[in-house]
């Protein structure tokens, strides 16, 4: 055995001891894992063997045979140091070798080792099963199994069982399902897998997989199995599916085993489960839908004697049924049942799959369905078939988008104005899809002697003859191309960049390459030219790359290489035989090399650039202050001038502190100091990332711990880091990651993580961040990450809140974040952050339209991703030009609008204060027949009136008519925009949609940086009054006067861009219409409110008014929107429990104080800086809602909670315990809201 050598020593008594000496190397021959024993290569047996005494048994053997070797070479006796004797300590020398081990361990028993399978080491096989896989009768099978299930199901379970005899159930995501009455047979099928698959299976419970609290549930797979088995299953209610879809799609996750560190695996298990309940379907998205596949038995019964006989028989044609299942599944092929869907059990368990169902003819034959006719049939559905729990509308709008190919937010039809519409039904939802046989071709490499296909392909490529195994001459004065040599004699030719070549070089147990397993392995890839390598026992297949350029791995697979030859590289052949197969495109999934979206060159030129500065404040190269201060600026500007991409601005502080300590030179130091480049940026925008999987992440960061943690989309295992080492914090760098606000917090944590930081430094580089002190950033940090959701998301709110918006898990820490952190919390704040990590991947997935704009924005910009949104907007209209603010025109609004002032602070004009981001106005009371008139797009109109940005304004209004056509499948003219730079895109087929979103962002997000308080190149210095939003906020006041005293007519309402007009006539409509054309503005005639209540300039409740399809009530402003006050006063829906709860957030902490027992004392609940509630009755629990104050005190109440006992919606909603809630706090509200209406008027008119 490799890893075990017997030595012999002679004692001083003349006793040869014979004793084990362990070997420090790679071993073949025993597997090692976290210091433990795994398994050892039985060379009798022929398998791997767990058993860690068959290793005493197997040394103590060789021990024996080595002083057998020994007989005659020495006088005196043997004494022998066994393992399996402790007093010898040979066993104590074994345990503390293999403690001391690093990883060996590989995957035992990944395939089906059968009585005829030939077995290798390489195999990693420790059992066999105990009949030989061969075709033969398997007539007691038929019987039995077309008696139990009909032809269809039948087909299910030879296609299942065949995956696994074939493998292929490792990379399938199915689960089966064998549903039916007891007694149906489902037990017996089971009974006959389990004799399948002897020892390779497990049991396991589904209800626990399925729910949210078991954290051991996944420790029944800890040897990962190839099957598992349950006979009697539940999951007729699940919590949570995540650990469940994670085992069925083989995806990384974390397993938990009792008393064992969490560790993270990839459990390759087929699943099957008998049951008498259906699986619950909740909705159109649950990943059971496409992995369950359901098997029903027929019912049918087979007389007990004749059932005995059999499952006799059936237990001697086990090799035949596995054979004829292989070839069932081969026949109908890996795919068959990829599309495949369980009616059966979404119409036993889903909801809203049977309300469509039931709308099925409905919604078929309707052109478009609104939202409002389609929860109203819902209502109606739910009411009629006792559905107890009723979607509230939000949910329902969002679940009925699964059964249509189409949904506008708002759009017009035949010229009316419709919202929320759905169009395009998917009716193929409620049929089965078809099932495809797709049978797996075999495809065999056949060598033999004919031309070289690439001898012709790389003819004209340089090429060279071989001597002793390396090229004759350089590359520079070769002038041979290959076409010039003999191919059969040994060489090397520069092929071109674009052809990748697959090496094969598997060896046989002798270790000479074996040209058959290299052939049966090449024959496993997609054909393409294959020849021998120039040993001929060697294969090489020949490919070109689909897309030039990738940076793939090196190594496919232990024996395969990747080969690719850049530059002066070259590859060595010696042409033999080969297919003579042209050379195809290479597969997609050969694998890459990690991305790498921040460049370790620059981190570790930074570091170096680092360390002199610190070696110099500590006088280490220089003994004086002065020559130190000049040593560092040298080393900047040489860093600088060499372009060395750095940014040490965090050193500034320490460095002028050091040339302040200087005796005789602090003020020449200090200007020095004053003149260094602490920080030098790249200019070069960073590439595009490479394909790859996206990985969310969160840090949380204390005095004493710093922890990451992330996971790979779509996984639910997640990976922790708990104050990592610098080296583990580097391996972050190739992935493509994805934070919360990470571009301005975890971004520059992790990059000084990177750079060595300690945790205290990490602390306070947390700190000065939070606290907004300058050079709190690295430049390079930002791109650490892939990209950032809260800059690309159009909805700018904290990651708890949308927690709570999105009904996520909501968690957060009662911890001091300036203290340390006690030892045995350091999990508890693991656990926090693997929240924040779900928490940031669902708000990804909810945000993909967003997401999809920021991928075009990246290539209408050439930038990455990870580049905010104005980076992404200056460049598409500025280009590369660094200072176009010297083109810029400047207007003073006091030409146009005569009388308008600015005193630095406030604007006036005619009278009035304009207010600096737009003007507002109203007039509140009752109103009806109110004409709301918007103009189109103020800000970017009111922008190229001024022609603020000089010859960019071209491209700025280019932009703005490219989302005008792009909306209105006007593509053809996107050719004469924006000097044809948009034309590919629509050649490429992109999504129009998708692009229109690209373009609104960067028209919305030029207003916001003309106006910004930091410099960007939109931002006119001289612009301080902000004249974009000024000149439409002085445009509405003309308008005002000119409707009041040239119209006769009263103005309601001015906000921003709009106007409220009650009681106007089509021309005072058009009057409006003419008058912002000569401002250069277009106005669109929104809607008309049969009647609206406004309040003040910001809150109203208003109903529009459609003829032809009835009307709407629409409310403005928190008080009216609040879905108990506008479903009891305005809309008349009915009133969900979801409606009570009220979201709350405060700047410190929220708590609940549940003391309504006992007065007197106080038992704070922690809940955050946000939390959901919902205000319950007396005696039930409740607690009291207050804020921590600045100081610490937890005294006050939280705003508008006083006099009120409330509880977290979570516990109350998920518990249905609905009989709790005290409406008095709605009904409270409502009684205000109608209060202010009565202000104005009576409530019943305005809403009669």
């Amino acid at each position: 055995m490799d890893f075990v050598t017997p030595r012999q020593r002679a004692s001083k008594n003349g006793v040869v001891e014979i004793y084990p000496d362990f070997r420090v190397a790679r071993s073949t021959d025993i597997l090692v894992q976290g210091g433990s024993f795994v398994a050892v290569w039985d060379e009798e047996k022929g398998l791997w063997n767990t058993d860690e005494f068959r290793v005493v048994e197997l040394i103590d053997k060789e021990l024996r045979d080595f002083a057998k070797e020994l007989e005659g070479s020495y006088q005196g006796g043997t004494r022998f140091q066994f393992l399996g004797d402790y007093a010898s300590k040979s066993w104590t020398a074994y345990r503390n070798w293999i403690s001391s081990m690093p990883d060996t361990t590989r995957p035992l028993d990944r395939k089906l080792t059968f009585a005829n399978t030939e077995v290798r080491k390489e195999s990693y096989a420790t059992r066999r099963l105990p009949y030989a896989l061969a075709e033969g009768s398997h007539d007691n099978w038929d019987r039995l199994i077309s008696t139990l299930y009909d032809e269809e199901e039948r087909r299910k379970i030879e296609w299942s069982i065949g995956a696994i005899v074939t493998g292929a159930s490792r990379t399938l995501d199915k689960f089966v399902v064998l549903y039916g009455k007891p007694g149906s047979g489902k037990s017996t099928l089971i009974n006959i897998l389990m004799q399948l698959f002897e020892g390779y299976y497990t049991a396991f419970d589904a209800a626990s997989l399925a729910k949210s609290n078991n954290a051991f549930a996944a420790s029944a797979f800890k040897t990962n199995p190839i099957v598992a088995f349950q006979h009697d299953g539940d999951l007729s209610r699940i919590d949570d599916n995540t650990q469940l879809n994670s085992i069925i799609s083989h995806e990384e996750m974390q397993v938990n085993e009792k008393f064992k560190p969490v560790y993270t695996t990839r459990i390759d298990s087929f699943l099957y489960m008998a049951t008498n309940k259906p699986v619950q379907i909740t909705d159109a998205q649950s990943g059971i839908i496409r992995r369950l596949i359901d098997i029903s038995p027929t019912g049918n019964k087979i007389p007990p004697m004749e059932y005995r006989e059999l499952m006799d028989g059936i237990s001697r044609e086990l090799g035949a049924i596995a054979y004829y299942c292989a070839e069932v599944f081969e026949g109908l092929g890996k795919t068959y049942y990829k599309d495949y869907r369980p009616l059966q059990m979404m119409y036993k368990t889903d909801v809203f799959y049977n309300f469509v169902e039931d709308s099925y003819f409905e919604f078929e034959s309707a052109e478009f369905v609104t939202l409002k006719s389609a929860y109203e049939t819902y209502k109606r559905y739910c009411e009629q078939a006792s559905v107890q729990y009723v979607l509230p509308l939000h949910r329902f709008r969002e679940e009925l988008k699964n059964y249509f190919q189409h949904f506008e937010d708002r759009t017009r039809i035949d010229g009316k104005q419709y919202r929320s519409v759905y169009s395009g039904f998917k009716k193929d939802k409620f049929a089965q899809a078809n099932l495809i046989e797709s049978p797996e071709q075999k495809y065999t490499i056949e060598l033999k002697e004919c031309p070289s296909v690439i001898d012709e392909l790389y003819k004209d490529c340089p090429a060279q003859y071989a001597k002793d195994g390396k090229p004759e001459k350089r590359w520079d004065d070769v002038t041979t191309t290959l076409k010039d040599i003999d191919t059969t004699k040994e060489h090397y030719v520069q092929i071109p960049e674009n052809m990748v070549v697959i090496d094969f070089d598997l060896k046989d147990p002798s270790g000479n390459k074996s040209r058959e397993r290299n052939l049966a392995e090449a024959s496993k890839w997609p054909p393409t030219y294959a020849e021998t390598s120039r040993s001929g026992g060697g294969i090489h297949l020949h490919y070109v790359l689909g897309e030039p350029g990738l940076d793939l791995a090196k190594e496919f697979s232990p024996g395969i290489e990747i080969k690719r030859f850049t530059g002066k590289t070259a590859l060595r052949r010696k042409y033999l035989v080969s297919n003579g197969m042209p050379c195809r495109v290479a597969p997609d999934d050969l694998p890459r090399k990690a991305p790498k979206v921040i460049r370790e060159d620059i981190v570790k030129s930074e570091q170096a650039l680092r360390n002199l500065i610190a070696r110099n404040l500590r006088k280490e190269i220089h003994p004086g202050t002065k020559p130190s201060v000049e040593f560092i600026k040298k080393i900047l500007d040489d860093a600088a001038e060499s372009g060395l991409v750095y940014d040490v601005t965090d050193a500034r502080n320490s460095v002028i502190a050091f040339a302040m300590r200087s005796t005789h030179h602090s003020a020449y130091c200090l200007k020095l100091v004053q003149q260094m480049k602490f920080r030098n940026d790249s200019e070069e925008p960073v590439a595009p990332v490479a394909d790859g999987d996206i990985y969310f992440f969160d840090i949380e960061v204390f005095p004493n711990l710093f922890v990451i943690v992330y996971k790979k989309r779509g996984a639910s295992s997640k990976i922790r880091l708990i104050n990592p080492t610098q080296e583990q914090v580097k391996t972050l760098m190739g992935a493509k990651l994805v934070g919360f606000n990470n571009r301005r917090y975890d971004n520059h944590i992790i990059y000084a993580a990177m750079l060595g930081y300690t945790n205290k430094e990490l602390y306070m580089v947390s700190k000065r961040i939070i606290e907004k002190s300058p050079n709190s950033f690295f430049a390079e940090a930002y791109n650490v990450s892939y990209t950032d959701i809260y800059d690309f998301s159009s909805k700018k709110q904290s990651l708890k809140k949308w927690e709570i918006e999105l009904g996520l898990d909501h968690k957060e820490l009662d911890l001091d974040w300036d203290s340390p952190v006690p030892e045995e919390l350091w999990e508890e704040v693991a656990s926090y952050c693997e929240n924040d990590v779900d928490a940031t991947e669902a708000v990804f997935e909810h945000l993909q339209d967003d997401w999809t704009a920021r991928q075009m924005l990246a290539r209408i910009s050439g930038l990455s991703e990870n580049y905010s949104t104005n980076s992404h907007t200056c460049r598409i209209i500025f280009g590369k030009e660094r200072n176009p603010q010297k083109d810029f025109v400047y207007t003073d609004l006091s030409e146009m609008f005569p009388g308008y002032k600015f005193d630095g602070f406030k604007s006036t004009y005619r009278g009035e204060v304009t207010g600096e981001g737009g003007y507002v106005y109203a007039e509140p009371g009752i109103h009806h027949n109110v004409a709301l008139l918007d103009v189109a797009s103020m800000h970017p109109t009111s922008l190229e009136q001024l022609n603020l940005f000089g010859p960019y304004t071209k491209r700025f209004s280019d932009i703005k008519k490219a989302r005008i056509y792009v909306k209105h499948n006007e593509l053809d003219k996107i050719g004469t925009l924006f000097n044809g730079e948009l034309v590919p895109l629509i050649q490429d087929g992109v999504d129009t949609k998708a692009l229109a979103n690209a373009l609104k962002i960067v028209i919305n997000s030029v207003y916001g940086l003309t106006s910004a308080k930091f410099d960007n190149p939109c931002k006119d210095p001289r612009n301080v009054d902000n004249i974009v939003a000024k000149r439409g906020a002085l445009f509405m006041i003309d308008l005002k006067h000119y409707v009041q005293e040239e119209l006769g007519c009263t103005v309601a309402h001015i906000k921003t861009d709009s106007i409220k007009i009650p009681d106007a006539t089509p021309e005072v409509i058009q009057a409006v219409i003419d008058f912002g054309k000569k401002y250069g503005y277009d106005f669109e005639h929104e809607a008309t409110y049969d009647r609206m209540a406004l309040v003040n300039d910001a809150v109203y409740i208003a109903r529009y008014s459609f003829p032809e399809d009835g009307h709407w009530w629409t409310a403005t402003g928190a008080q009216f929107a609040h879905p108990v006050v506008f479903k009891s006063l305005f809309s008349k829906e009915e009133i969900n429990p979801e409606d009570y709860a009220e979201v709350r957030a405060v700047q410190t902490a929220i708590y609940l104080d549940f003391n309504e027992h006992e007065p007197d004392n106080h038992y704070l609940h922690f809940v955050g800086r946000v939390g959901k509630f919902v205000p319950v009755k007396p005696g039930c629990g409740g607690g009291i809602a207050l804020r921590k104050s600045a100081n610490g005190d937890i005294k006050d109440a939280v705003n508008g909670t006083k006099g009120y006992r409330w509880k977290e919606a979570s516990v109350v909603l998920g518990l249905d315990h609905i009989y709790e809630i005290d409406t008095r706090y709605s009904e409270d509200l409502v009684e205000k809201a109608r209060e202010q209406i009565e202000q104005f008027g009576s409530y019943k008119e305005f809403v009669a």
